[in-house]
């Protein structure tokens, strides 16, 4: 059962779509989390969670205090889910800005016009490194000063290429996945 781990809606469980998603753990959240909160980058953040699948993400940083949150999802099917998933997170964090965009994650980054202070890309472990490396350049745009991005990837995938205006900070492995943290 994947769940928010902590804040305003700790342990509100959330739906996952039925395939084509890969949740990150409640182990892994709760690591990155517990990172990222210690560091101070959630609070007030205005964040975007990429590829987001059930929202998991996007919704646990709602639920720690960050300003707003935009999900992403190409698929019909899991955008539907993080709908859900996020009125529930809003009833239990009133005030709770949140977003949900059908599309793909270039064509989001095309269009917006916003800046995010925290950003979570994890794109499917098959996701070709061209087309992440395309798509971090995309982002790079977006991205407000000092703003931290965590990619997740197969560990067998090895690091992530990063484009100009994007430096690696640290990677940490949990069995088969890790994080990489870059900065802006």
């Amino acid at each position: 059962m994947t769940r928010i781990i902590s804040g305003r809606a700790g342990s509100l469980p959330l739906a996952v779509p039925d395939a084509g998603t890969r949740p990150t753990s409640d182990r892994v959240r709760e690591s990155l989390f517990g990172a990222l909160e210690a560091s101070g980058l959630v609070d007030g953040a205005a964040v975007l969670d990429l590829y987001a699948g059930s929202g998991a993400l996007g919704l646990e940083a709602i639920s720690r205090g960050a300003a707003s949150a935009d999900l992403v999802e190409k698929s019909a099917r899991a955008a539907a889910v993080a709908e859900r998933n996020l009125r529930a997170v809003a009833r239990a964090v009133p005030g709770a800005v949140g977003r949900v965009h059908r599309g793909s994650a270039e064509a989001f980054l095309r269009s917006t016009p916003r800046e995010f202070d925290l950003v979570f890309v994890d794109p499917p472990y098959a996701l070709e490194d061209a087309e992440l490396q395309a798509t971090l350049a995309l982002l790079v745009p977006r991205l407000a000063e000092s703003a931290t991005v965590v990619i997740e990837r197969s560990t067998r995938s090895g690091e992530p290429a990063l484009p100009e205006g994007l430096t690696r900070e640290r990677s940490r492995a949990y069995g088969d996945t890790t994080l990489w943290w870059a900065s802006a």
